[in-house]
């Protein structure tokens, strides 16, 4: 998908990082700036964090997000250089981002959602491991994992936290989704699965009080969960932009050549 129309009204939105605020004077003094509600495109400025803010704040609201790297890691953004930033915008692609939907029940018995770009973890709370129940479209698969946690991750986040628990990359367009236990005991010998990304997936916390759970969506945590419920919310789309020249299929390629 590419944006035909001319690109004339950007607005922008950076970390709060020197590099960061200063690119973002420097293309609001060159391109100038409006509301985001009245542009055509959303300029990102920072690291892959910002680029995840960025989504999830216009996350429905059919305005793309072109990034631009100006943090530690830059995996979703583009190469900052603001000479003929509109012409590159009009000759990015638009890719599709549809988010896992996280609904989670607390220990007071309240249940919460949230929505991950990236994945949703869950993680021990205190110094003893987890228990975990996995269950997959109403099926029990695996009756007890100990371990420091298990994540869920999109093909979008299967190359951050998920590839740094050795889970899979995924490609962009592939219709699965990773789930990746974190440090593992027992089995000792499981090392995640590969679903379809029509798969609900249920993780049940055992002896909560005991082993205090804790549930991340990208950047919303709750604390001390009895229960997570996991789908792709497919009635929620975002959109990223790259250039065409390095855009995602190639970047996740090349990921899993690196060394």
């Amino acid at each position: 998908m590419t944006i035909v129309s001319p690109i004339k009204k950007i607005a922008i939105m950076s970390s709060d990082s020197p590099e960061a605020l200063g690119a973002a004077d420097l293309l609001r003094e060159t391109y100038g700036e409006v509301p985001p509600n009245d542009a055509d495109v959303v300029v990102a400025l920072g690291g892959d964090g910002l680029m995840l803010q960025a989504l999830h704040a216009h996350m429905d609201s059919g305005k793309p997000i072109y990034g631009m790297n100006r943090g530690s890691v830059g995996f979703l953004m583009n190469e900052f250089r603001p000479e003929g930033l509109m012409e590159r915008i009009s000759e990015a692609k638009v890719e599709p981002v549809h988010p896992l939907r996280m609904s989670v029940l607390t220990a007071d018995g309240e249940t919460i959602m949230a929505h991950a770009v990236n994945e949703v973890a869950l993680f021990r709370q205190s110094y003893q491991a987890a228990k975990l129940k996995i269950t997959i479209d109403g099926h029990v698969r695996l009756e007890e994992l100990i371990c420091d946690g298990i994540l869920l991750a999109t093909p979008a986040g299967s190359t951050a936290y998920n590839l740094s628990a050795h889970g899979p990359i995924i490609p962009i367009n592939a219709p699965l989704l990773a789930l990746t236990p974190i440090s593992p005991f027992r089995p000792r010998r499981w090392r995640g699965a590969l679903l379809p990304d029509r798969a609900e997936v249920t993780l049940e916390v055992l002896e909560t009080d005991k082993r205090p759970v804790n549930a991340v969506a990208d950047h919303t945590e709750f604390k001390s969960v009895r229960q997570v419920s996991i789908v792709e919310d497919k009635t929620v789309t975002g959109f990223i932009m790259f250039d065409p020249d390095h855009g995602w299929d190639e970047r996740i390629l090349a990921e899993q050549f690196r060394y």
